[in-house]
C-alpha cells in the first residue's frame, strides 16, 4: 500500500441563509468526522465556505466536498466543475450527498454514500491506482458504533466561528440511527431505524478532549433509551459542559438528570394546541431547561385557521425562541413519497429546500397563503422581542449557570469587533440579508 502524502482539500459549500434570521455559523459537524477516517498520511486543508472563501489556486492532490444541506448540491456541483477544469478529482459525501446521489453521480468523479468509518482509505487508494469507483455505496451498512472517534476539530479556524468574542458552540454526537420515522425526516432512510449509542466511556473521553465549555449534541433525539439517557447524564454531569439538544424524555428523573448534567436548553417539536405540550415546556422549565419550539407549518392535516392557532398558541406556553419551517419534501422522506406521487411538488430548484420556501401545493391553502403564513409567524412570535434579543437572554442564563460552577469564560476581547470572521457594523442588526 502506497502510504506517501495526499494532500486533500476539503470544502463544506455556503448556502443562501434565510432573509430576516440572525446570522449564526457553526463549526460544521459532517466535514470533521469524515476527516477523523482518514489515514494520517493524508494532509487535510478544510474551508467551510460559509465563513471564508475557497482559494481554488491552493496546491491539492485531490478535492472532498461534505455537505448537509440540500441547497448546498447546486454550489457543490458549482465547485466540482471549477476543479475539473483545473484537473483535479472530486469526491462528495454527507447528508445531501446520499439524498440526491442519483444528481450527484453526473456532476462529480466520484460519490461516498453511508457511514465513512474504515471505509475511507480504500477509496484514496483505488485514486491512487487510477481505479475509482464512481459509487461508493455502504448505505445502511453500518460500521461498528465502536468505531466513532473524536473529530477532527483542530481543521477549525476558530476565529471564524465566533461573534463578538463569544464562540459559537461545538457540534457532538453520542448515537447514530433513530428508532422513530417521521413525516418530514430522512433519518430513518440514512441512519437507519435502529438507535445505536456509541459507548459512554468513549462520549465521555470525546466530548471532555473538547475545548469548548458549550456543546450542541447533535443526535436526532436522545429520548430513545431512558436507561441509556440515565448513564449518559450521570456519566458526562462531572464535565460540567452546557449543551443544547433534540428531544429529552419526558420523565422527572431523567429530566432532573439532563439539568445537573448540563442541559442548557432543548429543540421540541410543538405539533398541536394541546395540553400536553403546553405541560411539557412547563416540565422542561421547572428543571431550569430552555425550550426552542420547533414548529412545522403545511402538514396535510393543517388549514390556515390550524396555522393561526398553533401561532397564538405560542404566546401562552412561554417558548425561549421558536423555529419555524414549512413543509419541505426532501428526498427520501414519507413527505417526498406522498407528494411526488400525488403531482403537488412544483419546484425542484433544490436552492428553494431551505425550510423557508414553499416548493409543493397544500392540501388546503395555495402556496402563496403558506408562504404568507410563515412569514407572519416569524414575526408574531418576535414581535416584541427580536430573535437575537431572546438568544442573548439564554446565552446570559447559561453564563450565569457557569459563574457559579467557576466555568464561565469571558468573551475574547480580541475579536469583539468581528463576526464570523467579518468586521461588525454595530449600527446594523446582526441578521440575514
Amino acid at each position: 500500500m502506497d502510504t506517501s502524502t495526499i494532500k486533500l482539500k476539503l470544502i463544506y459549500p455556503k448556502w443562501k441563509k434565510l432573509p430576516g434570521q440572525t446570522t449564526f455559523n457553526l463549526p460544521p459537524h459532517g466535514p470533521v468526522a469524515f476527516a477523523a477516517t482518514l489515514p494520517e498520511y493524508v494532509d487535510i486543508s478544510f474551508t467551510d465556505e460559509n465563513v471564508e472563501d475557497i482559494d481554488f489556486d491552493e496546491p491539492c492532490d485531490l478535492v472532498a466536498l461534505s455537505m448537509m444541506l440540500s441547497t448546498q448540491v447546486k454550489r457543490g456541483w458549482e465547485i466540482a466543475a471549477e476543479y475539473q477544469k483545473r484537473g483535479k478529482k472530486v469526491l462528495a459525501g454527507g447528508i445531501a450527498t446520499m439524498l440526491h446521489a442519483d444528481e450527484m453521480v453526473e456532476h462529480l468523479d466520484s460519490v461516498f454514500l453511508g457511514e465513512a468509518e474504515g471505509r475511507s482509505e480504500q477509496m484514496l487508494q483505488d485514486w491512487r491506482n487510477g481505479c475509482l469507483k464512481k459509487v461508493y455505496n455502504y448505505m445502511l451498512q453500518f460500521p461498528p458504533i465502536e468505531d466513532v472517534g473524536p473529530c477532527r476539530r483542530d481543521l477549525y479556524k476558530r476565529e471564524l466561528y465566533n461573534h463578538k468574542g463569544v464562540p459559537m458552540v461545538d457540534l457532538f454526537h453520542a448515537s447514530r440511527g433513530c428508532r422513530f420515522s417521521c413525516y418530514p425526516c430522512a433519518v430513518s432512510y440514512l441512519g437507519g431505524r435502529v438507535f445505536r449509542p456509541r459507548p459512554i466511556d468513549k462520549v465521555v473521553e470525546d466530548m471532555a478532549s473538547i475545548d469548548n465549555n458549550r456543546l450542541f449534541i447533535v443526535d436526532n433525539s436522545l429520548a430513545q433509551n431512558k436507561q441509556w439517557e440515565k448513564e449518559l447524564f450521570t456519566a458526562i454531569a462531572p464535565l460540567k459542559k452546557k449543551w443544547i439538544s433534540h428531544t429529552i424524555e419526558d420523565d422527572p428523573e431523567i429530566l432532573d438528570l439532563a439539568a445537573k448534567a448540563g442541559a442548557w436548553y432543548v429543540y421540541q417539536a410543538v405539533y398541536d394546541t394541546s395540553d400536553y405540550i403546553k405541560e411539557r415546556v412547563k416540565r422542561y422549565h421547572d428543571y431550569g431547561i430552555g425550550v426552542e419550539g420547533t414548529i412545522l407549518l403545511g402538514l396535510d392535516n393543517q388549514t390556515e385557521d390550524d396555522c393561526k392557532r398553533l401561532i397564538d398558541f405560542l404566546g401562552e406556553i412561554d417558548l425561549d425562541l421558536a423555529e419555524f419551517t414549512v413543509m419541505t419534501p426532501f428526498p427520501h422522506t414519507k413527505g417526498y413519497d406522498d407528494l411526488l406521487r400525488q403531482g403537488r411538488i412544483f419546484d425542484f430548484d433544490w436552492n428553494h429546500y431551505n425550510a423557508g420556501q414553499v416548493v409543493f401545493q397544500p392540501k388546503h391553502m395555495s402556496p402563496e397563503k403558506l408562504q404568507d403564513l410563515y412569514d407572519y409567524a416569524w414575526k408574531t412570535f418576535y414581535k416584541d422581542e427580536s430573535q437575537e434579543q431572546k438568544m442573548f437572554r439564554l446565552f446570559c442564563n447559561v453564563a450565569l449557570r457557569e459563574m457559579e460552577e467557576g466555568t464561565y469564560r469571558p468573551r475574547d476581547r480580541r475579536l469583539i469587533n468581528k463576526s464570523f470572521g467579518r468586521d461588525v457594523d454595530r449600527k446594523v442588526r446582526n441578521v440575514n440579508k
